[in-house]
């Protein structure tokens, strides 16, 4: 199975989109500091994860929410969590 995740960073008030195949390992290693592009943003908070069959359902999944209607409906979704601009 693969996970379709979203991270929230009260820090840089914003949200991180991605998957993985162990989504807990996935989120230690965001707060680790070992993500490039999610160093900054640390302490991060798993805010929403789906379960999906494959890596490629995975990949479209993470592709559709990093799209601008993908956006908007983690807008809806999580309201508490939109990204500051």
């Amino acid at each position: 199975m693969f996970w379709v995740y979203v991270l929230w960073s009260n820090k840089l008030r914003k949200r991180y989109v991605g998957s993985t195949a162990a989504l807990q390992k996935r989120l230690r290693e965001h707060n680790a500091g070992k993500s490039r592009f999610t160093k900054a943003g640390s302490p991060w908070l798993l805010v929403y994860s789906e379960e999906l069959p494959d890596l490629s359902s995975a990949s479209k999944r993470e592709l559709y929410l990093k799209s601008g209607i993908g956006r908007v409906w983690l807008e809806k979704l999580l309201p508490e969590f939109r990204n500051s601009k």
